[in-house]
């Protein structure tokens, strides 16, 4: 065999064989089974949001890397860094786009296939044994939070007008929390107000604890996908086969401690005519996630050339801008916040509290206690709007595309002094120091 056949084979395998063998032989190909289900392969039942999410990922990690040898996290030198990269180093602005465009997205995509998850019941266990996507379902609600701060985190590192206030914004629907509210702020902040241990704290959750956290619930994510017997896809056409007899298959199956005889390492798979059913992983799933990966990383591109990432002007504590507004994927939360501060006389609800801390906080406990309370039958997992779950499901997208309007009138409809303009509509002209 020449150097050459030796490198690539695993990906290109001539036969089943060597299909086989290759989980064995190539590490990355550890992550996946020897086969998959073609149904799993389809591109209209995940739309792959997974597989994006973790590219997007890895497109951060390797853009985020190049980024700390020309960024300096101090308050003196923040801006500057930023600023010499925009137009100074050669493609730092493409670059630093890329970031943040990836970032965006990784937050977009996250939260949509979370919502795919529900639509299709794939929380739920099927008909194999062993089964526990609860759990996951929990590790992705988790991950969704985390990927979530993440961003949160890095927004603060241009140290612009932008980043500065957006932080604020934010800190301060966290510190109305009941009784744990300002040390909550007080720790993310490292003290009583944004300035350097702010700024380094969140430069070392960005770039070191926060990444590492995704990367382990990533792959306990993918761990618990493969315990589980892979996407909730397989469990439908399980239960949509005809009883028949069928002799058990002699097959070889492989694992992390090498080649075994007899029963599949996976969870029992309850497809009559397995071989029916599936195709090897290499090179059908490799041939996919190349897809994926490169139309991800266009898109992701694209976006960069189209919208480079904004600059403002370096953070002023005394210079409030107005409107002062969060990272766009908590605008609804500000905007919950405004709408739930209600004043009756001289008696006043407080927003922050009922809709910056207590409806959050019922959402993210019901997302997670959810799969326990679901009855629905097993017909209904890995199904696209099961007539059986339609209830839940209007229920769960309404309380989405509340976020989702939420979220467009914080970013488009909300001026000066947070009132209501149309779109269209000019802003008066407000004094900044307000």
């Amino acid at each position: 065999m020449t150097t050459k056949k030796s490198i690539l084979w695993t990906w290109k395998p001539a036969t089943e064989r060597e299909a086989g063998d290759s989980v064995v032989r190539n590490l990355l190909l550890h992550w996946f089974p020897a086969k998959v289900t073609r149904e799993s392969l389809s591109w209209s039942y995940s739309f792959w949001l997974g597989t994006v999410s973790a590219v997007l990922f890895a497109l951060l990690t390797i853009t985020g890397m190049i980024l700390m040898f020309l960024y300096v996290p101090s308050v003196e030198r923040a801006y500057q860094s930023i600023k010499d990269l925009e137009y100074v180093v050669s493609f730092g602005s493409f670059l630093r786009a890329v970031h943040r465009v990836s970032a965006h997205l990784m937050v977009a995509v996250v939260f949509l296939h979370m919502v795919r998850v529900f639509l299709t019941g794939a929380y739920r266990n099927g008909i194999a044994a062993a089964q526990n996507r609860p759990l996951n379902w929990i590790v992705g609600v988790v991950l969704l939070l985390v990927t979530l701060f993440l961003s949160f985190t890095g927004y603060l590192l241009p140290w612009d007008q932008l980043a500065y206030w957006a932080i604020t914004v934010g800190t301060n629907i966290a510190s109305a929390a009941p009784v744990v509210g300002d040390k909550i702020r007080f720790i993310l902040l490292g003290g009583n107000s944004i300035e350097q241990s702010t700024l380094l704290r969140f430069y070392v959750l960005h770039c070191f604890f926060l990444p590492v956290l995704v990367l382990l619930l990533f792959s306990w994510h993918m761990w618990r996908v493969r315990k589980d017997g892979g996407l909730a896809c397989v469990d439908r056409i399980s239960l949509n086969q005809k009883a028949e007899k069928a002799a058990p298959v002699k097959v070889k199956t492989y694992s992390l401690l090498g080649l075994t005889r007899g029963r599949t390492a996976q969870v029992e798979t309850a497809l009559v005519d397995y071989d029916r059913h599936t195709v090897p992983s290499s090179p059908n799933l490799t041939k996919r996630l190349l897809v994926v990966t490169l139309v991800t990383l266009l898109v992701v591109s694209v976006l960069a050339v189209l919208g480079p990432a904004p600059l403002e002007e370096a953070a002023n504590p005394k210079v409030t801008p107005n409107p002062a507004k969060a990272p766009w994927y908590f605008l609804w939360l500000q905007e919950l916040v405004t709408d739930t501060t209600i004043h009756i006389g001289s008696f006043t609800i407080n927003g922050a509290l009922v809709g910056g801390i207590l409806l959050p906080g019922l959402l993210v406990l019901a997302a997670v206690i959810w799969p326990y309370f679901d009855r629905s039958p097993v017909t209904t997992v890995g199904v696209w709007f099961a007539k059986l779950r339609t209830r839940q499901n209007l229920v769960f997208l309404a309380v989405v595309l509340v976020i989702v309007i939420f979220t467009i009138i914080g970013t488009f409809m909300r001026g000066p002094y947070w009132k209501f303009f149309w779109p269209w509509e000019a802003w008066p002209q407000a004094p900044k120091n307000f």
